[in-house]
């Protein structure tokens, strides 16, 4: 499975909904090993569930949606549109999936929110809708845009300025241009973004735990590794070292020369000695993912497998370093990218090349990104995967991940960082 599958497969945790996105079915994890067939590391794993922290409350999801008022009325506002995906399900704990048909939420800049949905759906809508009674349903032979008019409109908002979610889709904005010709159309960027870009004591309890049992899972796979062992061997161990913790999880998982495509390749490859080992992924706990990548070697590594591993782990604590409230988000990529760069291994996206990391929330990838030349600046709760990496095609490459929320006093990883290339563990 390669690490954009991964990502947008939304593994389910223990207890937790699979958000429903509407996309295209993806591989399924690896089925799990039968207990008998466990290696000792992973059958002495225990279920991290009875330590999980609880999720997110409705209190708490009803003060999103009051910030993202003030944030409307900040910024011009009369409303905010948004369709099935993470954003819908971040202010109302509502899955729905993508369709040709218009679902959408309406948060106007003042009162409750508003529903459009199609007629049919309308029964199967109010059993999971919790914030706002006011749904607005639409014939099959009628089109659902003129209702967001009308909500806005039945609110006392008569300018119709309303911002849009940056995921939905154009048939939506071609649709409010033609049937709701009054609504002047902009970006919701600065409401949604706004709001999500900052966790929550909540949202950081969950994010910490879903990297905490990943970590956990990672080293009693590492732990359970034999000569021989083929890329999917490994996937199978690992997703069954998530099932002992309680979780489903996995990763995308690569072997030596497959080691340099950072989001992977369909090639096979088995560990022998010297073999470079690079897994990503994670699991979801309430919703939240996980990320972390791990790379090490199996057996002695050479002069050059250590030398990289060792400047790709320096430049990771060089962006931790850097990652200070205040900061800008294109210094800290800068600060990594400057250590790789006198190591000898640049200039530039030569060898590393990628951006240092994303922002993480209900999506595995979210704003904001640091990258070079970007000038966000750097927040309290703002949370952030740091993960530099070296990769020299046909040989071997290394990316060590570790996910990292800013603070008052800097930036805190959840998980210890990488200790050496030969036990990539804390």
């Amino acid at each position: 499975m390669q690490r954009r599958q991964f990502f947008t497969s939304a593994l389910p945790a223990a207890g937790a909904a699979t958000v429903g996105f509407g996309r295209r079915p993806h591989p399924p994890l690896p089925e799990s090993l039968p207990e008998q067939d466990l290696p000792p590391s992973l059958a002495e794993l225990t279920p991290m569930t009875d330590s999980e922290p609880p999720g997110i409350t409705d209190e708490e999801r009803w003060g999103r949606i009051a910030k993202a008022q003030s944030l409307m009325a900040a910024t011009g506002l009369d409303g905010i549109l948004m369709i099935g995906g993470t954003a819908m399900r971040y202010f109302t704990d509502l899955e729905w999936g993508l369709s040709e048909r218009t679902f959408a939420l309406v948060l106007p800049s003042e009162g409750e929110p508003a529903w459009v949905c199609p007629a049919f759906e309308r029964e199967r809508a109010a059993e999971g809708i919790r914030f706002g009674d006011d749904i607005r349903t639409w014939e099959e032979n009628e089109s659902p845009y003129a209702l967001v008019a009308g909500i806005l409109a039945d609110r006392g908002l008569r300018t119709g300025r309303i911002g849009l979610e940056e995921t939905v889709r154009y048939h939506v904005v071609t649709g409010l241009a033609a049937d709701a010709p009054a609504i002047e159309i902009a970006s919701a960027d600065p409401v949604t973004i706004g709001c999500r870009a900052i966790k929550s004591p909540a949202e950081i309890a969950l994010q910490r735990h879903a990297n905490q049992v990943t970590i956990t899972a990672y080293e009693a796979t590492w732990n359970a590794i034999t000569e021989g062992m083929t890329q999917s061997d490994f996937s199978r161990v690992l997703a069954s070292a998530f099932t002992q913790l309680g979780y489903s999880g996995g990763a995308m998982v690569l072997f030596g020369p497959n080691s340099a495509y950072p989001h992977g390749t369909s090639r096979e490859e088995v560990i022998s000695e010297g073999t470079t080992i690079l897994f990503d992924g994670g699991t979801r706990v309430g919703g939240y993912p996980s990320d972390i990548t791990r790379s090490g070697i199996w057996g002695e590594p050479s002069v050059e497998q250590r030398q990289v591993w060792t400047l790709v782990k320096e430049a990771q604590s060089a962006a931790l370093d850097a990652a200070l409230p205040g900061a800008l988000t294109g210094d800290v990529d800068r600060a990594a990218r400057l250590v790789i760069d006198r190591g000898g291994y640049g200039p530039g996206y030569r060898y590393f090349t990628h951006r240092l990391g994303h922002g993480i929330g209900l999506d595995g990838h979210e704003w904001y990104y640091l990258v070079e030349d970007s000038d966000t600046i750097l927040e309290p709760g703002m949370t952030f995967s740091n993960e530099p990496g070296i990769y020299i095609y046909g040989r071997f490459g290394i990316r060590l991940e570790d996910i990292m929320v800013i603070t008052e006093e800097g930036a805190d990883l959840y998980t210890p960082q990488a200790a050496t290339p030969i036990y990539p563990f804390a």
